[in-house]
């Protein structure tokens, strides 16, 4: 009987194993996917975390943020001549408490809003209080001579801790917070000549606070009044 012919073979690797090779190239690339999304970006991670912080006024007491990384402290559609302006009145602010030896109670930062100028409450005032201390006005006087050079508009933002208050002039911190934000404004008006249409107060008690509550130190920082000068594109009356 003739011998049956060999089957022939074709060229190069069976067709199974190319199959599997795509799928592993598949595997590969899914895993390769999954890890970019787990890897985290240390300097792109504190950028984001500085203009958070920025944006909601965080800074550790008696810590003043440096000039280096202002550059980026706003966003890129800001005007490069208002950016030098606030720039400015961030070196004479901060050129005066430094003078005055204040860098724990008073702290600077820039970020998308503008200028963050952060008052401990124990500056402006007594604990429990909304009058404004005698050596508080000194440092408003100041601080409203450095404001007078532009024509920015400014908010005026109170803050408490979680203890609650009950008297008969604050029956809770969202008055307190908020007669203190007034009296700052009606002060920059009546004694220092701010134009009141720039200036706009609010009260926000505990309910935005930059540290814990569950210490004294927290309970500290979160008692504050924060002076924001804005930029010319955000509304005074957005929160």
């Amino acid at each position: 009987m003739p011998r049956k012919k060999e089957e022939e073979h074709k060229a190069g690797a069976p067709e199974w194993l190319a199959t599997y090779g795509d799928m592993m190239t598949l595997l590969l690339c899914f895993f390769v996917l999954l890890f970019s999304f787990s890897t985290l970006d240390v300097e792109k991670f504190k950028a984001i975390m500085q203009s958070m912080q920025g944006s909601l006024g965080v800074l550790d007491s008696g810590t003043t943020v440096q000039m280096d990384p202002l550059t980026n402290a706003f966003p890129n559609d800001t005007p490069t001549e208002e950016n030098e302006e606030f720039k400015r009145l961030y070196e004479e602010i901060n050129e005066f408490i430094e003078e005055n030896q204040l860098e724990s109670s008073i702290t600077l930062n820039l970020d998308e809003r503008g200028l963050l100028v952060r008052f401990l409450d124990n500056v402006l005032f007594d604990s429990g209080k909304a009058d404004l201390k005698p050596k508080a006005r000194e440092i408003i006087n100041k601080v409203s001579d450095i404001l007078k050079e532009n024509d920015k508009n400014i908010r005026i933002e109170g803050h408490t801790d979680n203890v609650p208050i009950h008297t008969v002039r604050f029956p809770s911190n969202w008055e307190l917070s908020t007669t203190r934000a007034v009296n700052v404004v009606k002060y920059l008006i009546e004694e220092n000549g701010i134009e009141a249409k720039r200036l706009s107060a609010s009260g926000y008690a505990d309910q935005h606070p930059i540290d814990n509550n569950a210490n004294v130190e927290g309970r500290q920082r979160n008692r504050r009044v924060d002076m924001v000068i804005l930029r010319s594109e955000i509304q005074s009356g957005n929160p």
